[in-house]
């Protein structure tokens, strides 16, 4: 086994360098360590109070601080609307920008518990879960890695070699779908075109048509993998 430190963006490349080129198979674990979330100094989770950091690279030099104390309010909505998908996106970065600076992981989510109204709070996840993640998001670049990483992906394979993804919101699966339904098809010009001018053939075969998901029992095992999704591709 090699060990290698790198973003997805680089798989091909160090792919190369290890001798691992062509792959039989290309595995992506797109979620977040728990040794990350639970370590308060890395500022990934509202549940302890940290600095807003929020780096999977400690090496970076973005952080989830610089954008909510350095970002205008405009910037900082496009962020937790799009990365989030936060509808209260608006009003959260208005708080954020009146409530500057903003030091902790802490003042974040209180920044959050202000701007939403009460009777809004959801139900089944922490208040300040979409603002997170978004901003996180934001942080590391996380769905270009992700989309630069299947490209890469799939010219690394050998045909008949296969990708698996594990994704755990949305916005990973939806990428990842969207990517293998391209990538399976001979042609993706536009519907209403006539005469296919792409030039565009398949270079996948879709194993799973629709994502598999966690049993109950590895639930109860281990309640962080409720979310997870896995597809699977075929290099043809």
């Amino acid at each position: 086994m090699v060990v290698v430190h790198g973003r997805f963006s680089e798989l091909g490349a160090i792919a190369t360098e290890s001798g691992f080129s062509p792959a039989d198979l290309v595995l992506f674990d797109f979620g977040l360590s728990s040794t990350q979330i639970d370590d308060p100094s890395r500022g990934f989770s509202f549940r302890a109070d940290g600095p807003l950091d929020m780096r999977m690279d400690p090496d970076s030099t973005l952080t989830a601080a610089k954008i909510v104390n350095e970002y205008d309010s405009a910037e900082i909505e496009r962020i937790l609307r799009q990365y989030g998908e936060e509808r209260w996106a608006r009003r959260i970065a208005e708080f954020i920008v009146a409530r500057r600076p903003l030091r902790t992981t802490r003042d974040l989510a209180q920044a959050v518990e202000a701007a939403i109204p009460r009777r809004a709070w959801p139900r089944d996840i922490n208040v300040a879960t979409r603002t997170f993640q978004g901003l996180r998001i934001a942080v590391n670049d996380e769905l270009g890695e992700i989309e630069q990483g299947l490209r890469a992906a799939l010219l690394t394979l050998k045909p008949g070699g296969r990708m698996a993804t594990i994704s755990f919101h949305s916005l990973e699966d939806r990428l990842v779908k969207s990517f293998f339904n391209v990538e399976s098809k001979d042609c993706i010009c536009p519907p209403q075109q006539p005469v296919c001018t792409c030039g565009h053939r398949a270079a996948l075969r879709i194993v799973t048509r629709h994502p598999v998901r966690p049993s109950d029992q590895e639930v109860a095992a281990n309640p962080r993998a409720r979310s997870a999704r896995l597809r699977v591709a075929e290099k043809i």
